[in-house]
């Protein structure tokens, strides 16, 4: 089947992703914002997390200038391809309006889930994740909008063949890559830092409830939900869908192309995409529930909707790789990726939803004080990383072997692997709608409390909100699960492309370089981590010098009589994020570069290597754990071990702010320095292989 051209396929998927997206919103809009005093916390809420975007936008934009200047004369020198300055920049700028878009949309649902959650439990679900599903589709429709026109402009409007937009298109990803961890890294720091602010001197030291308005860092709380949990997931989630389809263009190109399939090894990520957007579309619609459901019964109404999507995805698949590849092989590589995405989020729930026995373990161990909390927890999130690299390993062998790696030739294997990540990822836009709902319903949970709306209302937003801590860790594995397989075909890309331009590599791990390389990789996931977790640990202990301050200094304010000065602590965790978030991602972007000139290629490839592997389990370690201590706190405050205020209670929150930086800020920010480091390196690569020393 000759393909060149229906490449405008991708055109017509992301004119319905973002036409479902717009209707999506319509709904949500058209729900009641509820009263006057709901209006107006959601409407500090909104200014203040507008107020942070547009400084972190800010902020973000001088190092893309910086970035672009360099890529600019190293595209001068010939060592990029002169397209990478633009694509660079509109990577960036779509991530950005990825997190953008859902960010507004959250803003604008949370105080309408308030009030739809005081009619009924179904409606607060059906708005929440409404706002959820905006976010997902806009995401892959987006996505889907970046790769088509680029691929257009260059096969067009420039007429280049495969294998140059293959090998051109793979520098692409690094644009969303830089976008996608400021934002993770910046919206974590301020999120957890107000959190973890909040619930140590709101609910440990003064003993009152979470999101009660006296509590100064209860705005800046909900306001770091959305810049973190929508703005940056959106932003992460956007580079990982994109990175995972322009790994497998070029690996298509080199593994098919001298069989003159080469359009056809790209065009069918881009197909498998599209037919994902439809099949998530429809699968939106099996999600409801009824007024009195469990935690179970709502998971299960999420899990139905998903599984609807891949299934069909499935389904799809085959015909489509038949007729457009004829290779089944690669179908059956794509089934791995879809059916290692639902195990890894099964698995995830497993760990993390306080239904089953891990994180009710977890929470008996609060009986004995915060101390075994943690031990507690650090042991569940080491074990829970089992599963997802068994199954992880065990999607790459059959990928690999099914796409013909043992009798084709290598290179099939390999793009197996690169179209099982697409696979995974195909049905994003439900997955993602499913963990965008949980902060619009942690938000309307806050604005339930602040204005009284009853108890049946936060205890219905409560449960919408357990729900949402499990599918989060769920899209996190998806996220996560990806990022392996989409970094193994970046590293594969990297060495073609270094190969290419004259590089001699060896490979063997007795190579001191490659063996130096390993550890350098691992190194920079742990230096990462610490660097994250200390931004949080400062940020919030502002937080908590400042909210003791106004506890002390406001007269009146404990007894309700005085309000608190929100505007400081959001201020405060405004300026600690952006400063805090420069150094990691800066450093994310200069290690491979120093690697790489200090150890030249081979060295490089040891770096890939070492914080792929290193980087992925303690991703899955960090988010799991976090997960499971937040689920294990709310599983209390739903009455059993003494309930709200118990010394259980107080032992599980400190378990939990622990798990907040582990799973909100570093564990999902390592994703996205996976797939960084590798097009960091590709990108430069040509600037690699000329001043490299060794």
């Amino acid at each position: 089947m000759m393909v060149e051209n229906y490449l405008w396929i991708g055109l017509a998927g992301s004119a319905i992703a973002l036409l479902f997206a717009y209707m999506q919103s319509r709904k949500v809009l058209s729900y009641s914002e509820g009263t006057d005093l709901m209006k107006k916390i959601a409407g500090f809420i909104r200014e203040g997390a507008n107020a942070y975007l547009k400084r972190q936008y800010a902020t973000v934009a001088k190092f893309f200038a910086v970035m672009v200047v360099i890529f600019a004369v190293l595209a001068y020198f010939g060592m990029v391809s002169p397209f990478v300055p633009f694509a660079f920049v509109t990577g960036g700028c779509y991530s950005a309006l990825a997190g953008f878009v859902g960010m507004k949309i959250a803003t604008a649902s949370n105080a309408r889930t308030a009030h739809a959650a005081h009619e009924s439990l179904n409606r607060g679900l059906n708005v929440a994740f409404s706002s959820g599903a905006v976010m997902g589709f806009t995401v892959v429709g987006l996505g889907l909008l970046d790769i088509s026109v680029w691929f257009c402009i260059l096969k067009y409007g420039f007429h280049a063949d495969y294998a140059t937009i293959a090998q051109t298109m793979v520098m692409f990803g690094m644009g969303a890559s830089s976008m996608a961890l400021f934002a993770r890294v910046g919206g974590g720091i301020f999120t957890k830092a107000a959190d973890v602010g909040a619930d140590l001197v709101g609910k440990v030291e003064a003993g009152i409830p979470e999101d009660d308005p006296r509590n100064p860092a209860v705005i800046a709380d909900n306001v770091g939900d959305n810049v973190g949990d929508v703005a940056g997931m959106g932003a992460d989630l956007y580079e990982s869908y994109v990175g995972s389809i322009l790994a497998t263009f070029a690996l298509g190109a080199t593994a098919y192309g001298a069989s003159g399939l080469g359009w056809n090894a790209m065009f069918l990520p881009l197909c498998i995409a599209v037919c994902g957007v439809i099949c998530s579309i429809i699968g939106t619609f099996f999600i409801r529930t009824g007024e009195n459901a469990t935690q179970r019964s709502l998971l299960k109404t999420l899990r139905t909707g998903t599984y609807i999507a891949a299934a069909l995805s499935a389904i799809v698949a085959a015909p489509l790789t038949y007729f457009i590849l004829g290779n089944m092989g690669v179908y059956v590589a794509i089934l791995c990726g879809l059916v290692a995405g639902c195990a890894i989020g099964y698995f995830t729930e497993y760990y993390t939803s306080d239904t089953y026995k891990p994180t009710q373990e977890l929470a008996a161990s609060t009986e004995t004080g915060a101390a075994t909390t943690i031990i507690g927890g650090l042991s569940l999130g080491m074990r829970s990383t089992c599963a997802p690299i068994l199954i992880v390993g065990a999607a790459v062998m059959v990928s690999y072997v099914a796409a013909g790696g043992m009798s084709a030739g290598f290179e099939q294997g390999l793009y197996g692997i690169g179209i099982a990540a697409v696979g995974m990822l195909s049905t994003l836009g439900i997955t993602l709608a499913t963990d965008a709902y949980g902060p619009v319903a942690d938000n309307a949970g806050g604005i339930a409390e602040m204005a009284g709306l009853g108890e049946e209302v936060r205890e219905r937003t409560d449960a919408l909100d357990s729900l949402g801590n499990t599918t989060a860790a769920t899209g996190k594995g998806f996220a996560i699960g990806s990022a392996a397989l989409t970094a193994l075909a970046l590293l594969v890309s990297y060495v073609d492309v270094v190969k290419s331009k004259g590089a001699v590599l060896d490979l063997s791990l007795t190579n001191p370089p490659v063996l130096i390389g390993l550890f350098l990789g691992a190194m920079l996931t742990f230096l990462f981590a610490a660097l994250t977790m200390t931004a949080v640990q400062r940020a919030a202990q502002s937080i908590v010098l400042e909210v003791r301050r106004q506890f002390k200094e406001i007269t009146g304010l404990m007894e309700g009589k005085a309000d608190p000065d929100y505007k400081s602590c959001v201020d405060l965790c405004t300026r600690g994020a952006l400063k805090e978030m420069v150094a990691p991602s800066v450093l994310a972007v200069v290690v491979p570069i120093a690697t790489g000139l200090l150890l030249g290629a081979s060295g490089v490839v040891g770096l890939l290597g070492g914080v792929t592997v290193t980087g992925f389990v303690m991703a899955v370690f960090m988010s799991n754990a976090g997960g499971a201590w937040d689920n294990a706190k709310k599983y209390i405050e739903s009455g059993v071990h003494g309930g709200k205020g118990s010394d259980c209670h107080k032992a599980a929150v400190i378990g939990d702010t622990v798990g907040d930086p582990f799973k909100d800020t570093s564990g999902p920010a390592l994703n996205i320095l996976i797939k960084l480091v590798s097009t960091v390196s590709i990108v430069f690569s040509g600037f690699i292989v000329t001043f490299h020393l060794l």
